[in-house]
């Protein structure tokens, strides 16, 4: 018989529901009977422990709320009788030993990737297309139609003689009855293109809303981040439209990029709309530039590059209460491993790291490391309360009905994503990664918006859990969706690429997902493996516009 409970921590005073129990059954734990008061759903906790009223609930090891009323032994926890709550931190001495996992299984593995001048390594070659400012985006729409069909880029319309069947149908005098009764008219499989640039993987547009408007620092952070992504690996150089007056100008993404790439030699063209005149002319001139520059771009080619040359950015969205100990543990192992081969990794979402800083803080290798973070963290979460909105807020209507009921549950099952390395930095939006190892970066916990900003900072590869289901994915970097429940898998398979509910099922250790995982990434890192959201083109790309979002 499968484990149906599970006490994540020694220390934890509730328990996990791995299956749906009802109330009156018996469970066993550690050789002691709990009988439950209450139906339980998979994924929410029962209390292992008879609690008064006011008294501290331990998950994870670490306070995740305090109880509202007095609860019998094998209560379930609600948000009626649990609220928020979270210890306090401060900066500490340093605890940067670990256990570093054994590595032996990819002694001497390469994936191939595209060398870029600077040393670092894409997973992938792409051209941009990027608006200094939201004026421009009209052009971008005009240079997309104009360019990515006619280079190969496009892709198949699969639902398009559906609705003209549809269409039809109507025309010919169908009800309302009749259509919804009509069959679904798909046509199977993917349409192959002959692309003009085979060593190019495609020409994406960073359409945004920002650049002029605002506050100055806005424009600032958003060149910051059009630099990171110009600078990438990924891409192998950029069409830049400028409208000219705006204040996101173009010295100051010159300056972010020189910060980010002091010897950047990309082909870079800047078209700089009242300058040139006429739409004619701005976007002739545009085709012509990107066209020479697709040229320069195809004769990179992949090349075997050393695991050290990945730098992975660890998501997680529509999270559920298996996404702290299946999917997060495992890509936690996974960024052990690749911290061990000298690799990076990036830990971000800030407000989904309230209640666990405490440990984070002590495994930054240095004070100064420690104060960042606890200014940063100190930081937003002000703001957030000054705004009426503070982290405790930040758990969805989805989390919540699948058992993450406070912030505090939420962000310990997060941080698990991080592993157990010690921290080499702390970055704020949009810096740049800089050291092999764990870094962490301060990003809202929105999916896209925290993803964006990852991709900006150098991540190659992204690695995204979810138990509800998120199509999410990037313009320029692979984002693997990582379920974390069998059940998620099979049901929403065509967006999701991994499946970690094996652990949930007692068929596969957490070590063994991890290294499953890293796998699976050196296959999608050398261009082997297309995940799904670059099958199905979700190129999410939202700027943080620095402000309160939780």
């Amino acid at each position: 018989m499968k484990q149906n409970n599970l006490k994540v921590h020694p220390e934890d005073n509730v328990i996990v529901a791995l299956t749906d129990l009802h109330r009156n059954d018996s469970i066993i734990h550690n050789g002691e009977t709990i009988v439950l008061q209450d139906d339980v759903k998979a994924k929410h906790k029962f209390t292992a422990v008879a609690l008064l009223a006011g008294s501290e609930v331990i998950m994870y090891g670490v306070l995740v709320g305090i109880v509202q009323t007095d609860l019998a032994k094998g209560s379930v926890l609600t948000t009626e009788n649990l609220k928020h709550a979270a210890s306090g931190f401060e900066i500490r001495g340093r605890k940067t030993d670990w256990a570093s996992p054994d590595t032996s299984k990819f002694h001497g593995r390469t994936f191939n990737g595209f060398q870029r001048s600077d040393g670092s390594v894409g997973t992938a070659n792409y051209w941009l297309v990027i608006p200094m400012v939201f004026c421009e985006n009209r052009n971008l729409d005009v240079l997309q139609e104009s360019l990515v069909a006619p280079l190969g880029y496009g892709r198949k319309k699969k639902y398009y003689n559906h609705t003209v069947k549809l269409i039809n149908m109507i025309k010919e005098g169908g009800d309302e009855q009749t259509l919804l009764n009509a069959p679904i008219y798909m046509e199977a499989g993917e349409e192959k293109q002959d692309r003009v640039f085979p060593n190019v993987d495609g020409i994406k547009f960073l359409v945004h809303d920002g650049g002029c408007g605002g506050i100055r620092q806005d424009s600032e952070t958003l060149c910051g981040l059009l630099a990171g992504y110009i600078t990438h690996p990924n891409v192998a150089g950029a069409t830049v439209l400028s409208l000219g007056c705006q204040n996101a100008q173009v010295s100051i993404l010159q300056k972010e990029i020189a910060k980010r790439s002091p010897s950047f030699d990309k082909p870079l063209y800047v078209l700089d709309q009242q300058d040139i005149g006429t739409e004619a002319d701005l976007l002739s001139l545009a085709i012509k530039q990107t066209l020479a520059g697709l040229i320069q771009a195809n004769r990179s080619e992949r090349s075997p590059a050393p695991l050290s040359k990945l730098c992975v950015g660890l998501e997680c969205g529509g999270s559920d209460g298996f996404s702290g100990i299946s999917a997060n543990p495992a890509i936690g192992y996974t960024s052990d491993l690749l911290v061990a081969m000298n690799g990076s990794v990036i830990l971000a979402e800030f407000p989904e790291l309230c209640g666990v800083e405490q440990n984070l803080s002590d495994r930054c290798v240095d004070q100064e490391g420690a104060e960042r973070f606890s200014n940063l963290m100190r930081s937003y979460s002000r703001l957030a309360d000054e705004a009426g909105s503070g982290f405790d807020m930040n758990p969805s209507p989805g989390n919540i009905k699948d058992g993450l009921i406070t912030d505090a549950i939420k962000s310990a099952g997060a941080a698990k994503k991080g592993g157990t390395s010690p921290v080499v930095d702390v970055l704020d939006y949009p810096e740049k990664v800089s050291k092999p190892g764990l870094n962490l970066l301060c990003t809202p916990g929105n999916d896209v918006e925290s993803t964006t900003a990852e991709v900006a900072s150098g991540a190659n590869l992204v690695l995204f859990t979810t138990g509800l289901g998120t199509p999410t994915g990037n313009p320029i970097v692979p984002v693997v969706k990582i379920a974390t429940n069998t059940a998620l898998f099979n049901r929403m398979r065509d967006i999701i690429d991994i499946n970690t509910g094996s652990i949930i099922e007692g068929d596969e250790t957490i070590p063994e997902a991890g290294e499953r995982i890293l796998d699976y990434v050196i296959s999608v890192a050398s261009g082997e493996t297309e995940v799904a959201a670059v099958k199905h083109g979700q190129d999410d790309f939202i700027p943080w516009k620095r402000g309160i979002s939780l």
